[in-house]
């Protein structure tokens, strides 16, 4: 037997929160699940971890994320995000899945799991706040999915006193190299790249520089890894030569993408090239009529294009009126960044 609700939001982290927030103050009666907890996300980032963008740029709702720094950690955000979902009376059910999807006399028809249960929920609205953090890009090598390959690092004083590979060459690759480094690692990094990513973090550029130079973390630029074994780490560089680097712990922080496996069971159309669903950009509805995206899952392989910043004003684009999706649409706009702020 089914249940319905006006609007079901998938994904619990600030995007979605933001859009149940949304929904509440139009008096949309909506429930939010999620895969894993509240800001699943969020606690999927390194122990310790600082956010780059200011509080007032993470906020949802209006309520101010009080921080004892100049910038959130990682753990401030999340009981900031746990503190709104409480103050706003949210009904979140965490552990809960999205399995599929599909309109059913003018309603949509969704099967959620849990632990225990499958259940059938109908809902006038369904908004898909998934991101895409959960969905690891894949390197495709043998060894990949040994116990001892991640594509998070949550932990780095885990790391301590071992062989640790780092693969990538972006901020997430950069920044776990140097704080394995600095929890006691010994570390090599591999990036297939000749240089680093123009988008590394300023201040993490030079200190990774400085490392290398110092002989205190290993690099090798414009290398591929061909297979992961339980004791290496097998590359080959750019004159075809093979080297394997021993490896107690290796991540491979190669980037993430929405779900589109989801987004496509229940009818989204996605374009092949760049990933992206098929989007009304005014109400971030989706071709199939009454479901909607919120966050960087619309954004497909570009989910650098989307953050809490500006993300957190999708709910108002798909709950409110027309004077609210431009004020919104205002508040989305890209605004160039200072050095520092």
């Amino acid at each position: 037997m089914s249940r319905h609700v006006e609007a079901l939001i998938v994904g619990a982290g600030p995007i979605g929160l933001a859009c149940g927030i949304s929904a509440a103050r139009r008096d949309v009666a909506a429930e939010l699940i999620d895969a894993g907890s509240i800001a699943h996300s969020i606690m999927r980032y390194p122990v310790g971890m600082t956010f780059f963008t200011t509080p007032e740029r993470l906020e949802i709702g209006g309520h101010p994320l009080v921080t004892s720094g100049a910038k959130a950690t990682r753990e401030e955000a999340l009981k900031y995000y746990r503190g709104v979902a409480r103050a706003e009376s949210l009904r979140v059910r965490p552990y809960v899945r999205l399995i599929g999807a599909a309109g059913e006399g003018g309603t949509i028809r969704c099967t959620l799991q849990s632990r225990l249960s499958t259940d059938i929920v109908t809902c006038d609205r369904l908004v898909l706040a998934t991101g895409y953090f959960d969905h690891a890009n894949l390197l495709g090598v043998p060894g990949e999915s040994l116990e001892h390959v991640s594509h998070w690092l949550d932990e780095p004083h885990a790391t301590s006193g071992l062989d640790v590979v780092i693969i990538g060459g972006k901020n997430s690759a950069v920044e776990s190299a140097l704080q394995c480094y600095r929890a006691g690692a010994r570390v090599t990094i591999v990036y297939r790249g000749a240089e680093w990513r123009p988008s590394v973090k300023y201040w993490l550029r030079p200190d990774l520089d400085n490392r290398i130079k110092a002989g205190e973390i290993a690099a090798h630029m414009a290398a591929e890894v061909v297979e992961i074994s339980p004791e290496a780490v097998i590359i080959r560089d750019a004159s075809g030569a093979r080297t394997g680097i021993p490896a107690d712990r290796v991540y491979a922080l190669t980037g993430y993408h929405p779900d589109f496996a989801l987004l496509e069971s229940i009818g989204i159309a996605i374009d092949e090239a760049t990933g992206r669903p098929a989007l009304d950009p005014d109400t971030l509805e989706t071709n199939v009529p009454g479901v909607h995206l919120a966050g960087s899952v619309g954004a497909g392989r570009h989910t650098s294009e989307v953050f809490i910043e500006n993300g957190r004003y999708d709910g108002e684009k798909i709950f409110g009126d027309r004077k609210s999706r431009v004020q919104a649409e205002a508040e989305y706009a890209f605004r160039p960044r200072q050095v520092g702020e």
